[in-house]
């Protein structure tokens, strides 16, 4: 009985709390306590009176979950198991197997195999798609995969996992797990030194100063830090990495909000290491928030080069609540303002569209900025790179493709059937591209683009209204020759398609590190910025020097 009254009163009464802390930021205090009310005396009768027995559990992850999707996307609510894995993104530290996983359509695959630790000692590949964790069969298990892996040092468990169809056993012993924040660095030329910043965990800035005063103890004279695809992380790991290249007390990063203690500038606090050597910051599309804040006050303070393509566009600053039962909630507190005094914040989801979809930032409404040595820069859509390349942009298509697994398939399937590559860097020839297009149409592949969704979409409600048969001959003419379009891009984008596929099966072969191996001889961005930082005169000329 006290387990029932649990399950019907506690869990409300914790929701309506979690809900009374944050009307503490509100002025109508007497609507938000009606509000609670509401929804309290709601939710109890709902779960007393339904038909079928309810997860009142299950019920309240999804009302809550619902009630932020009006807001941002990065205003969210951990559960237990959410709120580990933010803190294993925060510290990079856990115990585990040390793989990406994840959750497709009821399959739980292997994206990514990290060198030397359990999931590799173990046999497991990427592609793999584990069925089995002890005994565990994961067909029937709905909740979070990854929480199996769980334990101390040493655990073994056994897993069982498909590969190219056919099932395998093997047995992982689980261990301690570091992700680093600066998974590779090294020399690309005698002076030229080059770091990835994958992450801004706790150790980012410390790494990060580790890789430069190793390479400048090898000679580097220049450096070139790599941020790309780096999604962001901790507020202050950015200032502090800023810090390491500007003097101390200069102001990196401002957050304004509408309440004042959330207001705040965020300045250089220590000693740097080096406030001269020439650098560039690689940015794209994929570079967010953190990451934004290191290459936008860089930018502003005439401090480094900016080259790649436009970053993702993160103006926001969120925090984490601790709430009740070792829940959290991640909320948007304020936004962020770069030394120029610019928020690059791209979306303004305080207004959306006729699809609920928040609304871009149009060019034309950019504001311009100066930065210290008086070169215009802009708000409004990311940052701006100074030297901007084509090559570092991503089309749609491609999007597609990685946002759905094309080429990851493809080259599981590529890997198996060369076995022998190993060290050697693979060629993408016009056959084998013809067989990645062949593959694609094989498996059925949706590129699920906003046109082909839609598409569907009207096919589905057509079929409800029984009106289906009527527009059959029409909706497959544009099928088809939406297919044909995608085809055309696919030809359109083979450079673009033919690099990521090399780039995929690099990794696989050689890790993460053969891959920033491959890159320091062969990306067209770093090909760029280590031509810059050799010519003198031009990177002086950017920055105006």
């Amino acid at each position: 009985m006290y387990s029932f009254l649990k399950k019907k009163f506690i869990i409300p009464v914790v929701a309506a709390t979690f809900l009374f802390i944050g009307s503490s930021f509100k002025d109508d205090f007497f609507e938000i306590a009606k509000q609670i009310e509401i929804f309290t005396t709601l939710f109890k009768e709902l779960n007393k009176n339904y038909v079928d027995e309810t997860n009142p559990g299950d019920l309240m992850d999804k009302a809550i979950k619902g009630m932020l999707a009006s807001l941002d996307p990065y205003t969210v609510y951990f559960n237990e198991q959410d709120v580990l894995r933010f803190k294993i993104n925060n510290t990079g530290e856990y115990t585990g197997i040390g793989a990406l996983l994840t959750r497709k359509k009821e399959q739980l695959i292997i994206k990514e195999v990290y060198k030397n630790f359990p999931a590799d000692k173990a046999g497991l590949k990427a592609g793999d798609e584990i069925i089995q964790i002890g005994d565990v069969i994961l067909a029937d298990y709905k909740e979070e995969a990854s929480n199996l892996f769980k334990g101390t040092k040493n655990t073994k468990i056994d897993i069982k996992f498909l590969r190219q169809g056919k099932p395998n056993t093997t047995q992982i012993i689980l261990d301690e797990v570091e992700i680093k924040s600066v998974p590779f660095y090294a020399k690309i030329d005698d002076k030229t030194g080059y770091i990835v910043l994958a992450r801004f965990s706790k150790k980012a800035s410390q790494e990060t100063k580790e890789a430069l005063e190793q390479l400048k103890k090898q000679g580097a004279e220049r450096i070139i830090l790599d941020v790309r695809d780096n999604p962001g992380g901790l507020l202050n790991e950015a200032v502090n990495i800023c810090n390491l290249f500007v003097a101390k007390n200069e102001i990196i990063v401002t957050t304004k909000s509408k309440i004042e203690k959330h207001n705040s500038t965020y300045k250089t606090t220590q000693d740097p290491v080096d406030t001269q050597i020439p650098l560039i910051v690689l940015v794209n599309d994929r570079s967010a928030s953190a990451s934004e804040i290191v290459a936008g006050a860089l930018q502003d303070l005439d401090r480094a080069v900016i080259v790649g393509s436009r970053s993702f566009g993160k103006g926001l600053v969120q925090r984490p609540v601790d709430l009740t039962f070792g829940t959290q909630l991640k909320v948007t507190i304020s936004r962020y303002y770069t030394p120029s005094g610019r928020c690059i914040q791209a979306l303004d989801y305080s207004k959306k569209d006729q699809n609920g979809m928040a609304i871009k930032t149009e060019e034309k409404n950019y504001t311009a900025f100066k930065t210290r040595k008086g070169r215009t820069v802009y708000d409004g859509g990311g940052i701006q790179p100074d030297i901007e390349m084509e090559e570092a942009k991503s089309s749609p298509i491609t999007n597609a493709l990685i946002r759905n697994d094309g080429i990851f398939n493809y080259v599981t399937s590529y890997y198996y059937k060369n076995p022998n590559l190993g060290s050697k860097i693979p060629v993408i020839s016009d056959t084998d591209y013809a067989d990645f297009k062949q593959f694609l149409k094989t498996q059925n592949f949706s590129f699920d683009t906003e046109t082909e969704l839609a598409l569907k979409n009207t096919l589905a409600i057509a079929k409800k209204e029984k009106l289906d048969e009527s527009i059959q001959l029409e909706y497959q003419q544009l099928l088809s020759a939406l297919q044909k379009s995608e085809n055309n891009l696919l030809d359109k984008n083979q450079k673009e398609i033919k690099s990521l596929i090399v780039n995929e099966i690099i990794k696989r072969f050689q890790y993460q590190e053969g891959l920033y191996q491959y890159y320091i001889q062969n990306n067209a961005e770093i090909k760029r910025a280590t031509t810059v930082l050799n010519t003198s005169a031009t990177y002086n000329s950017i920055l105006k020097t």
